[in-house]
This record gives C-alpha cells, sequence and structure tokens, in this order.
C-alpha cells in the first residue's frame, strides 16, 4: 500500500495533480472537497461538517489501507500554524503506518498571482461545487495569506519520502511525471 499526500495552499494544483498522477499509475485519488462538498449545503462551513468531514475520510482510509488497492493519493490544504492540522495529518499518517504501508509527501506552492488564476479555472469550479462562489472563494484565498502558513518552513518536514515542487510555471502533467518519477510509482 502506497499512501500519497499532496498538499499546499488553495488552487495550487493539488486536485489536478492528483487526476494526472492517478492517470499514470494504479493509485486511488481522494481530493479533500470529495468529502467536503456533499457536506456543505447540509451543514454549511461549520465545526460539525469539518468533524464529518474528518470521520468519514479516516473511514476511507481504514478501508483502503485494508484493502488489496496499491495505493490512495489524499490532496489537503495544511496551516503549519495550527496544530489541529498537525495533529490530523499525523493522525492521518499513522493509520497507514500501522498497516506498514509507504508514505510519501508532496509539497506544492506556487505564487499567489498563479493561484488566483487557478482559482477560476473550468475544471476547478466544475469539480470543486464550494468554490464557485468566485469572490468568495479568492477573499479566502487572499486572507488565507494572512491568517495561516500553508507551505512549510525549509527542514520542517522530517518525512523520508518528501518532495517539495514549485508548480508556478508547471502544469499537472508534468508534476505528476515527477512525482511518479521520484518515488518510483
Amino acid at each position: 500500500m502506497r499512501f500519497v499526500l499532496i498538499f499546499g495552499p488553495q488552487a495550487v494544483g493539488k486536485m489536478t495533480v492528483g487526476q494526472e498522477l492517478a492517470k499514470i499509475t494504479d493509485l486511488k485519488l481522494l481530493h479533500n472537497h470529495m468529502t467536503i462538498d456533499p457536506l456543505v449545503p447540509l451543514f454549511g462551513f461549520t465545526p460539525e461538517m469539518w468533524r464529518l468531514c474528518h470521520m468519514f475520510r479516516k473511514e476511507i482510509f481504514k478501508s483502503a489501507v485494508c484493502s488489496n488497492m496499491y495505493g490512495i493519493i489524499f490532496t489537503t490544504v495544511w496551516a503549519f500554524n495550527k496544530k489541529e492540522d498537525w495533529m490530523n495529518i499525523n493522525e492521518i499518517c499513522q493509520l497507514f503506518r500501522a498497516k506498514g504501508a509507504d508514505i510519501y509527501f508532496v509539497e506544492l506552492e506556487a505564487c499567489t498571482d498563479i493561484r488566483l488564476q487557478r482559482n477560476r479555472t473550468p475544471h476547478r469550479l466544475a469539480e470543486k461545487p464550494t468554490k464557485r462562489n468566485i469572490e468568495q472563494s479568492e477573499q479566502n484565498l487572499l486572507e488565507s495569506v494572512k491568517t495561516d502558513r500553508l507551505n512549510s518552513r525549509q527542514g520542517e518536514i522530517k518525512e523520508k519520502n518528501y518532495l517539495r515542487i514549485n508548480n508556478t510555471y508547471l502544469n499537472a502533467e508534468q508534476v505528476a511525471l515527477k512525482i511518479k518519477q521520484t518515488f518510483h510509482l
């Protein structure tokens, strides 16, 4: 079992890279909005929605790690300045570590201007209903730049299998190929 965690700020390209990586490997993709978007119409962006999201993902990961699938890709935003985000990442990874899975960390970064452009792409809007209110989505993206640290500091990630990619000027296919080649997926 392989667990590929793709993380980075909003609109950096996590889902699209995950989709491309799934196309060129036998990995399955669970991007974070696959669990967020069904719950938001019921609960809004409330603590209850996030609690349910976390529980839902945990159950998916428990089933995946016990299956015979090759591996799973999960995409998420990780606020490095928030203890609860560190705890969530550690909890997810522990589910896979306990079963002997290989874990790969892929961190994406891109400049804010490019992320704002990507935030409006038809593909993103088709895949993520909660991003269709572009004004609100952009406001959230810009606000998070001020309040959250969504990329790690040099040396902060201690994982053996860790790759950081600045994909400001790379397309998703190039990034996915780099991930596949680096980790021999």
